[in-house]
């Protein structure tokens, strides 16, 4: 029953450290966007399949970065091991997407990462390229 509670509690730790390291990475990310928005006013948009493709280019680098920055697993990896490749970049996609409702309901316009879709591919990317680069698996 004891190492029952426990692979639950690793791997309830394993996806909260990364969901954490998703959303500040998104965050970033929305920050980033919002500063190209200045930048580069464009009355033009992009379609849904450019900015899907943008967007897991930039959970790409994120991934990397993370990995480079930490080479290991945040905690150490539970029984349940993938776990965080689904339930992570679900909830990282919500928390976007509830913090781009958040921004237009107080008049303001949101960037698109700000939304679940686009939270989610950024989030699903960024968590793969953890998963393989600090599990080992090509090693």
């Amino acid at each position: 029953m004891e190492e029952l509670l426990g692979a639950i509690l690793a791997a309830f730790a394993e996806l909260l450290g990364e969901l954490i390291v998703e959303l500040i990475m998104g965050l970033i990310t929305a920050a980033l966007s919002r500063l190209l928005r200045l930048l580069f006013v464009s009355t033009k948009r992009i379609g849904p399949v450019l900015s899907t493709a943008m967007f897991a280019l930039a959970g790409l680098g994120a991934g990397l970065l993370s990995a480079w920055l930490f080479p290991h697993p945040i905690v150490p990896p539970s029984s349940f091991r993938g776990l965080s490749l689904v339930i992570s970049p679900l909830v990282t996609g919500a928390l976007m997407g509830f913090m781009g409702r958040g921004i237009r309901r107080r008049g303001r316009r949101s960037v698109a990462i700000e939304s679940f879709r686009y939270g989610f591919i950024f989030a699903l990317t960024m968590a793969l390229v953890r998963f393989v680069l600090t599990n080992g698996v090509f090693r």
